[in-house]
């Protein structure tokens, strides 16, 4: 999903982008501006969206490093399908307000530079749009890391996000859902004859979870989830009510959870096993979700 900025996790995420940047590692040689066309086609399309868009620590890694946008994110994948002409701004970290103000980038925790608006990269010819946003402005991954233990017997963490009585997460939920409806609305004024497609989040861990292998109790593994399916019903919602399609990510990725083996993993657990950032689609996750997103297109 994973990724304002929640500070802990995407600040981790882009220092090991960093890192491998630095040592030549998992970066591609040969990077191509970020609004640049990745592939020649007819269709003009724009991918929009924050880190599980853009596939951090998946080689090859183009554009801004401090974006971790591989060349093997579900956008590349899709654009060769369907023979596009790809313009890519996905960004880790990215909120919905990064469609219409700079993002902030870093490395090492040394600032570098900024990432422009997204929205610039939409043109009126636009034939398709790709999006996925939701998990930085609801801060999901960061709730995710405070979960983790390696007790058995400690204390639920979905307690401390329902003190009071108060349901902290279906808070930011919900304020999430008409900022959405606002990008939706400014990406067809923008690009009036797009296709506008919008994903959901996959699913990231099974029922009950499998402590201690991804180190959360059983009841906050469902909790996390859950957490997950309920900013993909806002996410659903959202684009029926403003002119847009929904891809459901989650239902096809049973089985392929951070629980299973690596072969059969489409996104990593809080210690990867491919070469993709914690609790992120690797490239067999982005492989998969080109493909449901590419079956859509082509049936209907």
């Amino acid at each position: 999903m994973n990724l304002p900025q929640h500070k802990g996790f995407c600040r981790s995420v882009r220092n090991i982008v960093g890192a491998l940047a630095l040592t030549g590692l998992a970066v591609g040689t040969g990077a191509v501006p970020a609004s640049a066309a990745t592939e020649v086609g007819t269709t003009s399309y724009v991918a929009l969206g924050d880190s599980m868009a853009s596939g951090p620590l998946i080689p090859d890694i183009t554009g801004p490093v401090a974006c971790g946008r591989s060349t093997h994110n579900y956008a590349h994948e899709l654009a060769s399908r369907i023979g596009a002409s790809l313009r890519d701004v996905t960004c880790s970290g990215a909120a919905s307000k990064h469609m219409t103000e700079k993002q902030s980038l870093s490395l090492l925790d040394i600032p570098m530079g900024s990432a422009p608006p997204q929205f610039d990269a939409l043109r009126p010819d636009t034939d398709l749009v790709t999006l996925t946003i939701g998990g930085n402005d609801t801060g999901l991954v960061g709730i995710a890391q405070k979960c983790t233990t390696l007790d058995p017997n400690a204390t639920p963490c979905k307690e401390k996000y329902n003190e009071g009585g108060v349901d902290q997460v279906g808070q930011r939920i919900a304020e999430f859902a008409p900022k959405l409806g606002v990008v939706l609305d400014s990406i067809h004024q923008r690009s009036p004859h797009a296709r506008v497609i919008v994903t959901g989040y996959g699913l990231y861990i099974k029922p009950g979870g499998c402590w201690p292998l991804q180190p959360v109790l059983p009841v906050d593994a469902d909790f996390l989830q859950g957490s997950v399916d309920r900013m993909n019903t806002v996410i659903a919602e959202q684009s029926a009510a403003h002119g847009a399609e929904y891809i459901d990510l989650a239902t096809p990725s049973k089985g392929h959870d951070s629980c299973q083996a690596p072969s059969d993993k489409w996104v990593e657990g809080y210690v990867p096993t491919a070469a993709a950032a914690p609790l992120h689609p690797n490239r067999n996750g982005e492989a998969n979700y080109a493909a449901l997103i590419g079956a859509h297109l082509q049936g209907s």
